[in-house]
Parts: structure tokens; sequence; C-alpha cells
């Protein structure tokens, strides 16, 4: 019996044996290919390539900030009534901003304007009176010492008047002072201070800019400062404006590294009537010193494996796996330059997936595919969209 369980083991193993596909026998590679379903691809899910200006350059960094800005602080110590304006909005040359409390100050002009006309009068006395000895010594009615002390009488009032409302606008000034009132049209970018706060000299109260006169502050590299010049474009991009790209124009450069990066500051002027409206954004853009001509590619249509780049390319109704090595990236297009593995002409997908096969046949369609009740095909992709490559191949298409 034992012996009957043996017997029927081993045939049962050597039948698996038979059963099973020697390795020679395992689809390779090609015949994977050959057997995979056609990809249905719309022509706006394949580029071709051709040669692109690329702006070589400095990188800058910085931020926008406004060329018109004020800072106003507390010209004298009081209390603060009142702050007319919050953050945001827009103010007029000379509206009213913040009032600090002038009780003091009232009653030191008040004082000053009393001293001025006690002051006055007193001129006008001494002047009637050096008037009246001048004519009686002209008639040999005066005696000349006389005159001269009315005379003296006369200028030492004079000279208190000048100095009694020299006191009356310097107490007007420091009323006038406590109302801070906005230097030129634009917005408030800053409140500092609320009703009650104490303000003392040279305390930050509010903070007004012009949002029109936006500029790029950016820093440049030392290394890299002997290529900037006067004049030169600047491409960049704005954080919160990401569909945007800005120009500019090189204004200024700096004669002093900073102190602490060593890097120069370079100011940008917008170019043309787009600019963000919004000061302190962080920008980040390149300096156009020279111009390259070169093939370039999104990094999109890209396959990242490890060190190694990889694009599909799209040739004889195939599509294969082509390394490429690439150069340079221009951040304001966010391309990347293509040194070798492509040439001018050459089709790749825009957005390739992983169901990819090397060699597989790819079919391009002008219009998209209607959906057929029970044929179980799907659509096309859309123009601009990434095809579903996946969906493709398994629906057979």
């Amino acid at each position: 019996m034992l012996r009957l369980s043996l017997i029927a083991v081993v045939a049962a193993s050597l039948l698996a044996a038979c059963g099973k596909p020697s390795p020679d026998k395992q689809a390779s590679p090609a015949a994977a290919a050959a057997s995979a379903p056609s990809l249905l691809v719309a022509p706006e899910d394949v580029q071709t390539l051709g040669v692109s200006e690329y702006a070589s350059g400095p990188v800058i960094t910085g931020s926008i900030q406004p060329e018109r800005r004020a800072d106003l602080r507390a010209e004298l110590q009081a209390v603060v009534l009142q702050v007319f304006k919050e953050n945001g909005e827009r103010v007029k040359r000379g509206d009213l901003l913040v009032r600090l409390d002038d009780t003091a100050i009232r009653d030191t002009v008040q004082s000053a304007d009393e001293a001025a006309r006690a002051a006055s009068q007193s001129f006008e006395q001494a002047e009637r009176q050096y008037q009246r000895l001048k004519t009686l010594q002209a008639q040999g009615m005066s005696s000349i010492q006389a005159m001269e002390d009315a005379e003296i009488r006369r200028n030492n009032a004079q000279s208190d008047l000048v100095a009694a409302r020299a006191r009356v606008a310097t107490a007007r000034q420091q009323q006038q002072r406590t109302e801070v009132r906005a230097p030129f049209d634009g917005v408030v970018s800053d409140r500092k201070v609320s009703p009650g706060d104490s303000a003392q000299i040279g305390k930050e109260l509010i903070k007004v800019m012009d949002p029109a006169s936006m500029r790029f502050e950016g820093l440049v590299s030392a290394d890299r400062m002997a290529e900037i010049k006067l004049g030169q474009t600047v491409y960049f991009r704005v954080n919160g404006y990401p569909q945007v790209d800005f120009q500019g124009k090189v204004r200024r450069i700096a004669q002093a590294a900073n102190a602490s990066t060593r890097q120069v500051e370079v100011l940008v002027d917008f170019a043309g009537a787009q600019q963000p409206g919004v000061a302190g954004l962080y920008a980040e853009g390149r300096v156009q010193t020279n111009s390259v001509s070169a093939l370039m590619v999104a990094d999109g249509a890209l396959v990242r494996e490890g060190d190694k780049a990889f694009v599909w390319r799209v040739d004889g109704g195939k599509v294969g796996k082509s390394a490429v090595r690439l150069g340079a990236r221009d951040d304001r297009q966010g391309l990347y330059v293509v040194t070798t593995g492509l040439k001018q002409g050459d089709r790749i997908l825009r957005h390739p997936t992983s169901t990819l096969i090397d060699g597989q046949r790819v079919e391009l369609t002008k219009a998209a595919v209607p959906m057929a009740s029970g044929a179980g095909t799907r659509s096309a992709a859309p123009a601009g969209a990434a095809p579903d490559f996946a969906a493709s191949a398994a629906s057979g298409i």
C-alpha cells in the first residue's frame, strides 16, 4: 500500500514538471510589447521638440517692497486719543490718521498768544514814544539823549515781540504734531497703536505705503555681480502669484555688499502695468545676461530613476523609453535644457505613466472616441490633460 502511494506522488510530480513552461518559452519584453494593446493618444498629449530661447544669468532672490513708504512716529510724549484708519484702508494725502492728547499743549499755545499780544502792545507804545521824542528833538524841545533812550526801548520791545511770535509758532507746531496725517496717497500697511496707549517720543504709530510704487529688492551672489549691468531684463516669479511671470529692468546696483550674506543688492523696476499689490512677498528670478538656444522639456515629461532621467519618445507608431541628460533649469518657464538624448523634431509624451511598455504601439487621434455602450471602449484623453494610458490598455484599444 505504501509503495502504491509513493508511485502516485512521483507521477504527480512528473506531470507538474511537464506542465511548467521552460525559461526559454517565457514571454520576452519585445513579445510583451507586441502583445500589449495599442495606446490611443490625443495629439495634444504629444510634444514635438524644437529649439527654444533659454535666458541664462545670475539668480536673484529678494522681496517686493514699495518705494514710497512712511513710518510715522510720535514727535512728542502724549496719550493716543483716536486712531481713524485700519490696516488696508486707502488714504489721501492730508487725511487724519492718529490724534494725540493736546491738553497741555493747548495751554502752552494760549500762554504764548498772550505773551505775544503783550509784547506787541509794548512795541507799539515804545514806537509812539520814540516818534514823539524824534519830533520834539527836531524842534529843539528834547535832548538827543532822551531820543536815543526811546530808540533803545523801541528796539528792545521789537526784539521781545519777535521772540514772543517765535514761541507762538513753536507751540502751534507742537499742537499740529498731535495730529498725525498721511504724507501721500496710499494705504495703511501697519497700525501700531490703539486709543489709550502712551506714546513716547519716537514710538511707531502707523505705517503708510503707496502700492503703485512696488519694486523688486533682490540680492545677487557677489561671484556673479560682474555680469549685471544697468537696464538688463529680469524675469522673476512672486510668491502668491504662481501663474504670473513678471518682468523688470535693473535700475540700481549697490556699491557695497551685505555685511551678513556678502551678497549685492539690486533694485529692479517692474516693466509693464502688472505688478503685485502686496508688499513683503518673496520673489525669485534670473537676470538675463545672455540668451541660449537649446532643446527644452517640461518636468512633467521626465521620468526619474535615481540620478537618471528618461522620456517616452514616440517614433514609428511605437513608444520607446529614451535616456536624456539634463542641463540647467529655466525657473521662469519650469523647463529643463536637454544636452543629449534627443534631437530637434522628436516627439515625446507630455505626461507619461508607469503603465507604459517599451515598444508598445501608439495610435494618434484627432478627435475624441465616443463612448460605445457594451463595447468596453474608453474615450481619448481631453486636450491639455494627461492621457489615461492604463485605462486605454485595459480596454484593448
